[in-house]
């Protein structure tokens, strides 16, 4: 029996070069064995036939971002089989949990974040990942001593939503069927995350994900806008989440393209059918004053991180790979200086981009409304809460700005400063000039990162001004005209508003506002409540805004209303 079923083996064809993409994949990795749940101390990695043939992985190798191992012996790996690859001091260990085979050199995996790629004997790329800490979705087991397994290996390139830390008691289930399987569901088609040219007549996109070879390949699939078209796309391994366009002109300095892409499937067949539209174009180089700090938050409130926002007042598209930012030390010398990202990432004319150690964070205290200007980082350099100095550097060590922040440059009868940025009001304006910066509003949650400061002062100021709108409103919830809209609009930052309503016969009825620190512009709502939010009767009423600057200028504003009820 034993020696017809070998005979069977050599006549399946189960040779690397006959293995197509995901066939064997990564199963489960053990990135970091220590402290030790009840596994041996030791790193390694399970590989799974998810195919319907045998599969010899003779002359197969791992790698990972630093090294590649020597190559794997003979071995026959049967559909639906397990095999662990580590190192040959730890196959004693680990043999006793199952098949095992030892190969030189085996990479040292790295605890936060690694990209491992299984290859066959001629050096094509089977399966890859690109794990971090995150994947664990655990606080503890992210520490070590715990593996990541894949939920449901027919989803093999779904990346972190489809892994997870185990649940077995060990700590892993290595030679075993994973322990943290679930079935796994994926219908979204792949989006395009990044662009980046790397040469005038090359642009690379990335994805979301991986996705499928032939239709990435196909040049109808992409466009680009002023006369250059596509002679080539090819996808580019490791985790094939990548496509090179060769353009057939060179793309112009200054000048943002606009790149379309359609029809293109993810490695489970989710296509997107309806067209993704980009931007990119050539980087330039980063000058002085291109890029300017545009708000800061040093003093963040319980639970929360600092940020720092940046603008492109230039009209050169910059990666933000080449910035760098930095504080002081006592002795007034650059500190701390660390690259704000190490991937090529664009920042465009006129946009923002913000950085800080807790994206979560941010969204959940902030209104954040563009994603994409979100960058999180491991570490931001200390920026105390008295006072500080933001320094932003290009790749030379040159200063491109550079902000000495005071905490009396907030507005001064703030009650509280936690939790509120300092706003740049003008962007043509000098950076360290104290008189360039206020307190974020109150009317916008004392902080804009990643769009229009609340304080920032329009080009063309129109006169101050309040409206309000409509001058009948029904609240009855019947989506027409159920609340009253008050809006501002100021030509300097720095007022104070307090709102009152009042009725027909001067009685105050409802404090809508008191010493609300205003932006350049916003807006409050009235929902036609009273003071104990009782229903008010239908009739007029009146209005009254009074708003103030520590200079004494002080304004008011008057309206009548009408609140109407349905009979």
């Amino acid at each position: 029996m034993a020696r017809g079923y070998w005979i069977l083996l050599l006549l399946i064809p189960c040779f690397s070069f006959g293995q197509d993409r995901y066939a064997v994949i990564i199963n489960e990795i053990m990135a970091d064995p220590s402290p030790v749940a009840g596994l041996p101390n030791v790193e390694w990695i399970e590989l799974k036939n998810r195919s319907s043939v045998p599969v010899n992985l003779q002359g197969w190798r791992v790698a990972d971002q630093t090294g590649v191992s020597g190559p794997m012996p003979a071995f026959i790996l049967k559909p639906d089989s397990l095999v662990i690859i580590c190192t040959s001091s730890a196959t004693s260990l680990l043999s006793v949990y199952g098949s095992c085979l030892a190969v030189s050199s085996f990479p040292s995996l790295d605890n936060d974040e690694d990209l491992i790629s299984l290859k066959t004997a001629e050096g094509r790329v089977i399966h890859a990942l690109q794990y971090d800490l995150t994947w664990y979705g655990n606080e503890l087991k992210k520490q070590g001593g715990w593996s990541l397994e894949m939920k449901d290996d027919h989803y093999p390139c779904a990346g972190a939503s489809n892994w997870a830390a185990s649940i077995d008691d060990k700590g892993g289930t290595p030679g075993q069927f994973n322990s943290s399987h679930e079935v796994y569901s994926d219908i979204d088609a792949p989006i395009i995350s990044n662009t980046r040219a790397v040469n005038p007549t090359t642009i690379i996109i990335s994805f979301n994900e991986p996705v499928d070879s032939n239709a990435a390949v196909q040049t109808s699939h992409y466009s680009i806008n002023n006369g250059i078209s596509i002679s080539k796309a090819i996808i580019l391994p490791p985790l094939f989440n990548e496509v090179q366009l060769l353009l057939t002109a060179p793309l112009q300095q200054k000048l943002i393209y606009t790149l379309s892409s359609t029809g293109i499937s993810d490695c489970n067949g989710n296509t997107s059918t309806v067209g993704q539209i980009t931007r990119t174009g050539l980087p330039s180089a980063v000058g002085k004053g291109d890029i300017i700090l545009n708000e800061i938050l040093f003093n963040p409130g319980p639970g929360s991180y600092d940020y720092i926002e940046f603008y492109n007042l230039s009209n050169k598209i910059i990666d933000v790979s080449s910035l760098f930012i930095a504080n002081r030390n006592i002795s007034n010398q650059l500190a701390s200086i660390t690259r704000v990202i190490t991937d090529t990432f664009y920042i465009f004319p006129g946009d923002y981009i913000v950085i800080t150690e807790d994206g979560q964070s941010l969204r959940k205290n902030y209104l954040a409304k563009d994603e994409h200007a979100i960058i999180e980082m491991n570490t931001l350099p200390s920026y105390p809460d008295d006072k500080g100095a933001v320094i932003l550097l290009d790749q030379q060590g040159s200063v491109i700005d550079e902000v000495d922040y005071k905490e009396d440059w907030h507005f001064k009868l703030l009650p509280d400063r936690e939790g509120v940025s300092l706003e740049r009001i003008n962007a043509a304006a000098p950076s360290q000039d104290q008189l360039n910066w206020h307190s974020a509003s109150s009317t916008s949650g004392y902080g804009t990162p990643g769009y229009r400061n609340s304080q920032q002062i329009n080009a063309n100021p129109s006169n101050a001004a309040i409206t309000i709108s409509p001058f009948v409103f029904s609240p009855d919830n019947d989506g027409h005209d159920d609340f009253l809209t008050i809006h501002y609009k100021m030509q300097e930052s720095g007022y104070v508003a307090t709102i009152i309503i009042y009725d027909a016969n001067g009685r105050m009825i409802r404090a809508l506002v008191r010493n609300s620190l205003l932006g350049i512009e916003g807006n409050w709502t009235w929902d036609g409540l009273g003071e104990n939010h009782q229903v008010l009767s239908a009739g007029a009423y009146i209005v009254y805004a009074e708003y103030f600057n520590l200079t004494g200028r002080k304004m008011n504003f008057k309206c009548t209303v009408i609140l109407a009820r349905k009979l």
